[in-house]
């Protein structure tokens, strides 16, 4: 037996139930993996309460802010904790944003707020059906290799955005300026605060790290430059923070409130809002989630090499099935709809292959929640600094598209620049699967595409004509 073949060699139960020699990681790893991943996610735990708070119903009620911040830690915990067990895959998961605010500012004002998350409920487990009927899982075999390469490149990219939009680095310029371009660089053109300083700073620093090949050097790179940014903040007490402000706490335990769980209704909205507003509400949420899982998990998978020939990553039906449930779970605890989060591709990064590393992340959010205070040190500004750098690595993969050929290449293409540029992972699959069969089809090479393929584009179609389609119908 070679010593290649012991390092595979499976250590103990733990080992041999999480794969985690047999993926060629270490438990260290996994560790450092989840702890990456916490904290470029953490942020979740104080805006989701921020967007959903804000949002007032039809009857005029508010959620409360404290509840919502322990509802979102407790379902993104267990609901992390449940993918590492059960899918065994370095996923986590949390509110999906985007649609958390479809819920607050659309769906609640038609009806109650228990009306709205019971659609949300009722979308997990019309997933759920899909996912045990395999149907879900057919729709993912049907997108060419290719284009699901494209989908992770396209994730890289919009991690990468994320990352110096929620820094400061790159900022979106005020419509009254007068100007015609929609994003500059910090204020005016130049880097005028010290949280950007912090986080460029942060970056270099990783990056250092990163390319010298020091162990953890994402996991490092969060916490020197939270460190940076406590000291910054104390010394200077610079404005312009991005939602956290990173000093020290007065008060570190708090004690949750749990009273929102369990406060949906999946019937009044019916007859609250009428069938036609529910039913499109219920298949915006449904194709959002749908296809946002589909794209983060073959993109996490394409960090960690771990998908197979067809670009397929393992146990693809239970994580399905556990997003479907994560969707549900959160309308049920008022939350909104929880989803796979493309900041584990960080923790991925950091060297996590299995689902060992969800523990870690689980257990830190379920510890958010008595934890909030110290959770909120972790400013924006230092959490981003691991989007960027694992953006770049996912961005490799796009030397695998063939070029060449314009009916794969072009919609490759419109999905890798529509996802950062329309801050939406199902904008650009759904472009680049019109874009492929429309393609395919008129270059007659319709053989090509497979049949399932049709009906995808055919609901793309209705998906970005949802707005159109709801003046004329409603």
């Amino acid at each position: 037996m070679t010593a290649a073949a012991d390092t595979r060699t499976p250590k103990n139960g733990f080992d041999r139930f999480f794969e985690i020699s047999a993926r060629g990681s270490t438990l260290g790893r996994e560790v450092r993996g989840g702890l990456a991943t916490f904290f470029t996610m953490a942020y979740i735990v104080v805006l989701n309460p921020l967007i959903l708070g804000n949002g007032v119903d039809g009857d005029g009620a508010q959620l409360a802010i404290t509840a919502l911040a322990a509802g979102t830690a407790l379902v993104a915990g267990l609901m992390t904790i449940l993918m590492g067990v059960v899918a065994r895959f370095p996923l986590a998961l949390a509110a999906g944003l985007g649609v958390n605010a479809l819920v607050a500012y659309e769906i609640a004002p038609e009806m109650t707020w228990a009306d709205a998350m019971g659609l949300v409920v009722i979308e997990g487990v019309l997933i759920a059906i899909l996912v045990l009927t395999g149907l879900r899982t057919m729709v993912f075999r049907a997108v060419p290799t290719q284009l699901k390469t494209a989908i992770g490149v396209g994730i890289g990219l919009f991690l990468m955005i994320i990352g110096l939009v929620d820094a400061g680095f790159v900022r979106r310029i005020p419509d009254a300026s007068g100007t015609t371009v929609p994003l500059e660089l910090g204020v005016g053109g130049r880097l005028s605060t010290w949280p950007t300083v912090v986080f460029v700073v942060g970056l270099l620093f990783t990056l250092v790290l990163f390319v010298r090949k020091v162990r953890g050097a994402i996991l490092i790179g969060i916490l020197g430059s939270t460190v940076l940014a406590i000291i910054v903040e104390a010394i200077a007490h610079p404005k312009g923070w991005s939602l956290n402000t990173p000093k020290l706490p007065e008060k570190i335990v708090s004690s949750p409130d749990l009273s929102l769980l369990g406060h949906f209704n999946v019937l009044d909205s019916w007859s609250r809002a009428g069938w036609l507003v529910v039913v499109m509400f219920i298949f915006t949420l449904l194709i959002t989630d749908f296809f946002d899982t589909m794209g983060t998990m073959v993109a996490v998978g394409q960090e960690g090499e771990l998908l197979d020939a067809e670009g397929m990553p393992p146990r693809t039906r239970e994580i399905l099935l556990v997003d479907s449930v994560a969707a549900a779970a959160g309308g049920a605890a008022s939350v909104s709809s929880n989803t796979s989060y493309i900041e584990s591709a960080a923790g991925v990064g950091e060297g996590a292959r299995t689902g060992a590393a969800n523990l870690v992340t689980g257990v830190l959010f379920l510890l958010a929640m008595f934890l909030a205070p110290l959770v909120s040190v972790v400013p924006f500004e230092a959490a981003s600094t691991a989007l960027v750098v694992v953006g770049f690595l996912m961005m490799t993969a796009v030397k695998q598209i063939e070029w060449g050929d314009y009916t794969i290449a072009v919609p490759a293409f419109l999905a890798i620049t529509l996802m950062p540029f329309t801050y939406s992972i199902s904008n650009g699959i759904g472009a680049g699967i019109i874009t492929y069969v429309l393609l395919k089809a008129v270059t007659g090479r319709a053989r090509e595409i497979h049949p399932i393929l049709y009906g995808v584009a055919a609901l793309f179609v209705l998906y970005f004509l949802r707005g159109p389609l709801e003046t004329w119908i409603l």
